[in-house]
């Protein structure tokens, strides 16, 4: 069942890459679909099983992948429960973004190659998730990167798309770097890059467990590492890999221009796969990032600034998918705040959560966009609600989730609201260092949230139409192949913390993740988080509802207000719809300083010095001086006798000297 989960995507991939234009696009977005719905059942099967029931923790080799010297690693699956979470998050939502897809990309003359970049990455996002050691998780991590590169530059013949993806891929790049290093220095502490090894021997780090803690373990930058920090400087360089996978603060910049792909491709991106790989690699690697307070003090630190500026920036963008994708930089802000104050179920809990309405949202963004011809500025919409009555609730759930909207002091709420509540409440109890900067940032950021999300709600469906006559006389409610999935994912984002609250981070907490996410025994938070004030509980619930009611006064009540504040602060808006000019600071400092090395070396490495003194230079000396030979050769008889008697008068003159010597 598990070999199937994995690979079943893959063999859609291949026929639909491959055999794509022989069987036709129908066939392919048929076969692709249906495998990605036989993987979705599988995926709940496995669920129930594992996570829900008593099923323990399953490995299952696939072969012997690598031996190198002390080096061993084989292909398997590691299924727990969180490897079952997120089966059921990627499969879920990549089988819902396959069947949209087919209404959404019908005119598209390429849908077999799109529906094959869809399933490639699935099974690279289902390897990721499934691997038994860091090396395996390395190749899920490179084929998203992969398959993300390929889906966000899917319109090729746009300069736009192609710039986007080869940002996407560059970013990330600098994190992976980073991630690689993690790997070399895990296996350098541990000798071993399997999970099991790993987490056996973490034991040994734990202070006063053994009696050479001070031995050095690990060298790096020329300088050595004992037991009390190796882990630390590890986990770090793991976590920058989580860094430009997660699009957090400062590797960041990839994420708004990956919109520049399909619609479909955003919500798959930004809900189920790689954006949430360093969530679930954090996740994942507990038993050593509980290890180092320090590691997870700059994880809360880097989670709550990226929460907080990503929520900034949202408040003024105007194209419609850019203000989700700056909400989904700031929700994984909330997942990492989680991690590193020691919440790790709750991060995944949020992780969970978010998929549901988060692809809603997207989806519900390319519905909206497909029915105003491609139009994405919301400036140019308005008045749409009674145009597409069904897009329209399904986003306005999808808000509410996103918000928070639920009833404090009660597991009454949409999904967001209790995973979120969690998160932020885990925070105020947290005993990280960082963890009062964090809770502030996050209640701040829960306001601008509920601001931008209600601003889009209002800009796109309310007031009066701001399309031309045409767009506004073609917009047409979308066919039910692409409503079918905004259902089901509207009964996740209402439904799925309510029945879920109690197994990710609640009374049934070590029953559900059997030790899949590992806690310090001093590590009470589980508990304790539900003992935080009233007015802590209460916040989110009042950060909701001040920035809905300051959006409805500025988009239905008072329109002109946010015009008027933008031209009475002109700086501060022109410094957030740049996004506070990370852009143009990382072009100074490194794109352009690229292009100006690579200059020097162009013109003076390779063309003074390499041209002008190797290769080239040699042949243009040998060339100039048979040129001045060649012209000696003039074919006139007295030039000859001429030159033969200077040599005569030369050889004379020297023999003359010589004997007189």
């Amino acid at each position: 069942m598990y070999q199937a989960i994995v690979f079943l995507p893959l063999i859609g991939a291949i026929i639909a890459g491959f055999f794509g234009r022989a069987i036709g696009a129908k066939a392919s977005e048929y076969i692709t679909s249906g495998l990605m719905v036989v993987v979705l059942l599988l995926s709940w099967v496995a669920f129930f099983q594992v996570a829900l029931g008593d099923g323990q923790m399953i490995q299952i080799k696939v072969m012997n992948w690598l031996q190198s010297g002390t080096l061993s690693v084989d292909w398997a699956l590691r299924i727990d429960t969180l490897t079952a979470v997120m089966l059921v998050v990627v499969s879920t939502v990549s089988c819902l973004v396959h069947v949209y897809s087919i209404g959404y990309m019908h005119h598209d003359p390429h849908r077999p190659r799109f529906f094959a970049y869809l399933s490639l990455f699935t099974f690279a996002m289902l390897m990721l998730v499934t691997s038994d050691n860091l090396l395996q998780l390395f190749f899920g991590w490179e084929g998203v990167g992969l398959a993300s590169y390929l889906l966000i530059g899917f319109w090729y013949k746009k300069p736009s798309a192609n710039a986007a993806a080869i940002k996407a891929f560059i970013v990330n790049r600098v994190g992976d770097f980073g991630f690689a290093l993690g790997i070399f220095g895990v296996f350098v502490i541990f000798g071993s890059i399997s999970m099991d090894t790993i987490f056996a021997g973490a034991a040994q780090f734990i202070p006063g467990e053994a009696s050479d803690y001070d031995k050095v373990v690990l060298e790096f930058l020329g300088m050595g590492w004992d037991r009390s920090t190796a882990l630390t400087v590890v986990c770090l360089l793991l976590f920058v890999g989580a860094m430009g996978k997660s699009a957090q603060f400062l590797l960041h910049t990839w994420l708004p221009d990956a919109m520049e792909g399909p619609t479909p491709v955003s919500a798959l991106i930004h809900a189920a796969t790689m954006v949430t790989a360093g969530v679930f690699m954090v996740a994942r690697m507990s038993p050593i990032f509980e290890l180092s307070v320090d590691a997870l003090t700059v994880v809360t630190i880097i989670g709550a600034i990226s929460a907080f500026f990503a929520a900034t920036i949202g408040l003024v963008q105007n194209d419609i998918k850019r203000v989700i994708a700056y909400s989904t930089c700031s929700q994984l802000g909330y997942m990492f705040v989680a991690l590193g104050v020691g919440a790790y179920g709750a991060g995944i809990f949020h992780l969970f959560t978010h998929a549901f309405f988060k692809a809603l949202l997207f989806l519900c963004a390319g519905s909206v966009i497909h029915s105003v011809s491609d139009e994405q500025d919301m400036r140019r919409m308005g008045g749409l609600r009674k145009h597409i009555p069904i897009t329209y609730w399904m986003m306005i759930i999808g808000t509410l989730a996103l918000t928070g909207f639920g009833i404090p002091f009660t597991a009454i709420g949409t999904a967001g609201f209790i995973s979120k509540d969690a998160i932020i409440e885990a925070s105020y109890i947290g005993e990280n260092p960082a963890a009062g900067f964090a809770f502030v940032m996050l209640v701040v950021a829960a306001i601008f949230t509920s601001f931008y999300s209600w601003r889009l709600i209002f800009m796109t469906f309310h007031g009066k139409p701001r399309a031309s006559a045409d767009v506004m006389h073609h917009v047409h409610e979308s066919p039910m192949v692409m409503l079918v999935p905004l259902f089901v994912l509207a009964a996740g984002a209402l439904f799925a913390g309510m029945i879920f609250a109690g197994d990710f981070f609640g009374h049934d907490y070590s029953e559900f993740w059997k030790g899949a996410l590992f806690t310090l025994p001093e590590n009470h938070i589980v508990h304790e988080f539900h003992d935080v004030p009233a007015w802590v509980t209460v916040s989110p619930f009042v950060a909701m509802a001040v920035g809905f009611v300051v959006a409805w006064y500025f988009y239905i009540r008072s329109p002109e207000t946010p015009k008027a504040l933008a031209r009475q602060h002109r700086a501060l808006y022109t410094f957030l719809l740049n996004k506070w000019y990370f852009d143009e600071l990382y072009d100074f400092l490194f794109v352009r300083s690229a292009k100006r090395l690579g200059y020097f070396f162009w013109k003076k490495g390779d063309g003074w010095l390499i041209d002008g003194f190797g290769p080239d230079g040699i042949a243009a000396r040998v060339q100039d001086v048979t040129a001045r030979v060649v012209r000696l050769q003039t074919g006139y008889l007295y030039h000859y006798a001429f030159a033969m008697l200077i040599g005569v008068a030369a050889l004379v003159t020297w023999m003359m000297f010589g004997s007189a010597a």
